[in-house]
């Protein structure tokens, strides 16, 4: 199965924190990995000065997951590195030091509370869909 995930920071050291997630990705899910360049860009949803990094994982897994299975691996990781919450009190985004979406898994479509695929909001953040279809080329020319 193929999963595409955008890796994001804009506190502290943001390269450092992307670094660390793929290294505990690359072990909590194990597979293939492509890492697009990384993406800059101002924050999205919120006023921050702190602009953000991201980066694109495409991850071709050794086994088949659910879904939710892989929210669970990604949400773990995510708390190893920082477990602070990624909104405030009224549910508005705040700058945070990682952040790990989940894009697409495979052509699954879904709507749970805990998880949309694809991701319901990718076409319209450009950090998104740039380092997407960079990794998109990259796994499909190493087939």
């Amino acid at each position: 199965m193929v999963v595409f995930l955008n890796i994001g920071s804009n506190c502290g050291d943001r390269l450092r924190f992307i670094e660390m997630a793929v290294e505990r990705l690359r072990l909590a899910l194990p597979g293939r990995y492509v890492v697009s360049k990384v993406f800059e860009s101002e924050p999205w949803g919120f006023e921050s000065a702190n602009r953000f990094m991201n980066v694109g994982v495409g991850v071709r897994t050794e086994r088949e997951y659910d879904p939710l299975e892989v929210l669970e691996i990604t949400q773990g990781v995510q708390r190893e590195i920082d477990d602070a919450p990624h909104r405030d009190a009224s549910g508005g985004y705040v700058d945070r030091t990682i952040d790990i979406d989940i894009i697409m898994v495979d052509d699954v479509r879904m709507v749970t509370p805990r998880l949309t695929l694809p991701h319901p909001r990718m076409g319209e953040r450009e950090f998104v869909m740039v380092p997407l279809m960079e990794n998109m080329k990259q796994l499909k020319c190493c087939d």
